[in-house]
């Protein structure tokens, strides 16, 4: 059967449509997926990602390693149940201490976040070191990454090409900055985290807070929570808002 020339092109044309239109809608994430109770699907080991998280920080660990930077990643896709555990130790850590709870937990989100709205539940944000050098006992470190330290090389690298890629930093240094404190070891990957971060605004959180299994509940108030979401949660790298 043979087709003209203006009907295969009529075709062609309906095809792109279609193509365009598949790539560009946008999807709809469940509660569970934006806030790290499942229904997401990951690749990889140890360190687990969004397929196309994943692929697209292969590229960048291989473009980086002809330049003699060795990224590795430390933390990755984490679930609720994860993030509530390190919360509740870090609780604990500090009430023992003899620190108030409101303090305790004013110190817990100073770089940790309440369990059901970590970035990394959605398997797009990466905790990176440079994995070619001796590793410090501490490697989250801001001075490992500053000046002549031990990870500095791979912060240039970052700063010069983590956006060919991709991915961004989520907790810049910019002084009128709020919220948590400034993570150069940790990236985003804008293309999937901007549509889930709009998606995840618009759910009331706090009801996944369980004041059975989350250490500080009853000092998680809601002018706590409002404030909480305007400067830990918002309050981030412009080009991921």
């Amino acid at each position: 059967m043979k087709f003209s020339s203006k009907y295969s092109i009529f075709i062609f044309s309906v095809f792109l449509i279609l193509v365009s239109f598949n790539s560009n809608s946008q999807v709809n994430y469940s509660v569970e997926a934006l806030t790290g109770k499942g229904d997401l699907i990951f690749v990889g080991d140890e360190n687990k990602l969004q397929s196309e998280v994943f692929d697209a920080f292969t590229k960048m660990q291989k473009a980086a390693l002809k330049e003699g930077v060795s990224i590795q990643i430390v933390s990755a896709y984490r679930s609720f149940e994860r993030q509530n555990k390190i919360w509740n130790r870090k609780y604990k850590a500090y009430v023992s201490e003899g620190i108030p709870p409101e303090k305790a937990i004013e110190k817990i989100v100073e770089y940790s976040t309440l369990p059901g709205t970590s970035r990394h539940h959605w398997g797009t944000d990466i905790d990176i070191v440079d994995g070619s050098k001796i590793q410090p006992t501490h490697v989250l470190t801001t001075v490992h990454y500053e000046n002549e330290g031990v990870f500095s090389d791979l912060k240039k690298w970052m700063d010069k090409n983590a956006r060919k890629f991709g991915f961004y930093l989520v907790y810049t240094n910019k002084n009128t900055r709020k919220g948590f404190k400034y993570e150069p070891w940790h990236y985003s990957y804008k293309k999937i985290a901007k549509p889930m971060l709009k998606q995840f605004r618009n759910i009331d959180f706090s009801s996944f807070m369980n004041s059975n299994n989350l250490e500080g509940f009853k000092f998680i108030t809601p002018q706590f929570i409002k404030k909480y979401t305007k400067e830990n949660i918002l309050d981030i790298n412009t080009q991921l808002k």
